[in-house]
């Protein structure tokens, strides 16, 4: 059964869907609100933290995934590079890092302007999009910020293309 024969029902409010498809996979998640959930979710690298947050302003449903990241300050240079190179290699999303709270942030935004309602199946490739990215990432970032590697050095250490491929 497709994840969405579950939501046969309209108007189905977006994070009502990510709570129940946080309740199938048994992540642990807060509902902080009528219009967000947070969740922690295991990756082999690390646990993520993942929030989704419905916007009916501009219709989004946004999605950061984030993880803690204190790069000492004489390689902030070496991130920023690499986070343009990471970025120019992500097509769904993109990371960014936000220095005060010392946290790596893949940010991704689904706009459903004019009323369009997100299936089960868009909100879950959020998800693994997300996690995905940051399990391929999160390597090269600890080598960008943490060795003397350059940004591009870094980056080889990153899955290749052909990841998930047999």
């Amino acid at each position: 059964m497709a994840l969405s024969e579950q939501f046969l029902t309209d108007d189905l409010h977006p994070i009502d869907m990510v709570e129940h498809l946080a309740e199938t996979q048994d992540w642990d998640f807060d509902r902080i609100g009528d219009d967000q959930i947070a969740m922690a979710v295991e990756g082999q690298w690390r646990t993520y933290s993942v929030t989704l947050a419905w916007s009916p302003m501009d219709e989004t449903l946004r999605l950061i995934c984030t993880f803690e990241m204190e790069p000492p300050e004489e390689r902030l240079p070496a991130l920023w590079e690499g986070l343009n190179s990471v970025n120019d290699q992500c097509w769904a999303g993109a990371f960014s890092y936000w220095d005060e709270p010392k946290l790596m942030v893949f940010k991704y935004g689904l706009v459903l302007a004019g009323g369009q309602m997100a299936c089960a199946e868009q909100i879950n490739t959020m998800i693994s999009t997300a996690i995905l990215a940051s399990e391929r990432y999160y390597p090269a970032f600890q080598l960008m910020v943490y060795t003397d590697r350059s940004p591009s050095d870094a980056l080889q250490v990153a899955i290749a293309e052909a990841y998930g491929h047999a």
